[in-house]
């Protein structure tokens, strides 16, 4: 894969702001592969569960997850990633699902700390499922992610999101301040348009110490960014198309939480400082969400923070 591939303008753009634009440029081929190794491919065939990104009609990225026994997930090849799942009612993910649509995957393994991504369109659709075709492939290091195992229980069979709403309700502005992890969406602004597998759908995770999303009263969104891989596939995409989209999870009951959001990245000021241990900041106004009560048929273990919060108490604490 060539440099030009590997990174958009935006990527690219955050790469050298943060003066790692030509270590970036070189690592960018390596990394990113238009096929999954064997490694991830039976990788994806043992989750139960997968995060999801893609555009609804109006280009705003949603993030989504399905579940279902292991194994529903599976690669007959390595160009290919079959998903025997469809999502519930009233999810966006529904309404995008079409061949040729862009879409984002990302496998992750909770209590081991493993995670894949990958971003392509979608080659095939039917009663059953769909398959995506992939575009990049890659791996993710395993910081900020809470160690805390998956068990499919069954169930959720009438799960379903209900109506959009352009704010949070106590129900979700509690799931929000009680979160250790949340997942977000973004999307180049061509993608689904344009050739390069860069300029797609992407859809990451990111996790901090219980309560390290600051929700203000008039419905804004702030979350830290730690050191990372210097990747900025999110922060990338936000810098030319500034609308995100977040999944909440509560891992004990199971309910879905998912929010439009508009976003910008704060890279100093005062208010940097209050999140100790941040080098930047994700500033995100609420345009909407809806939840789905109940939907997850899975069931996950008491929660062990990730090393790099344990270590360092204060990453991810909010004023």
């Amino acid at each position: 894969m060539s440099t030009a591939q590997a990174w958009h303008e935006g990527e690219r753009q955050l790469q050298a702001r943060a003066g790692v634009a030509g270590r970036m440029a070189e690592i960018g081929p390596r990394v990113l592969r238009d096929f999954m190794p064997d490694q991830h491919r039976s990788f994806f065939a043992q989750l139960p569960f997968l995060v999801t990104g893609s555009l609804d009609d109006e280009r705003q990225p949603w993030a989504s997850m399905l579940a279902a026994p292991p194994g529903f997930a599976h690669s007959p090849d390595p160009r290919h990633l079959r998903i025997d799942a469809l999502p519930m009612p009233g999810d966006p993910l529904a309404g995008a699902l079409a061949p040729g649509a862009p879409v984002a995957l990302l496998g992750i393994e909770p209590h081991t700390r493993r995670r894949n991504r990958m971003n392509g369109t979608v080659d095939a659709l039917d009663g059953r499922g769909f398959s995506v075709e992939v575009g990049q492939s890659f791996g993710n290091c395993p910081k900020y992610i809470q160690a805390r195992e998956p068990v499919f229980v069954g169930g959720g069979e009438a799960a379903h999101f209900g109506p959009l709403a352009d704010r949070l309700d106590a129900r979700a502005q509690a799931m929000v301040r009680a979160a250790d992890t949340f997942f977000i969406a973004t999307a180049h602004p061509s993608a689904g348009e344009a050739g390069e597998p860069a300029q797609g759908v992407d859809v990451s995770h990111r996790g901090g110490r219980p309560g390290f999303v600051r929700l203000d009263g008039d419905g804004t969104l702030t979350a830290p960014e730690f050191i990372g891989n210097f990747f900025f596939n999110t922060l990338g995409n936000i810098a030319v198309n500034p609308v995100a989209g977040l999944l909440f999870v509560d891992f004990d009951r199971g309910d879905l939480l998912q929010v439009a959001v508009k976003a910008q990245v704060l890279w100093d000021g005062p208010e940097l400082a209050s999140f100790d241990g941040a080098e930047r900041l994700l500033r995100m106004q609420v345009v909407a969400a809806r939840m789905a009560p109940n939907a997850l048929p899975l069931r996950f273990g008491r929660a062990s923070l990730s090393p790099f919060l344990v270590c360092c108490p204060e990453a991810g604490a909010t004023p």
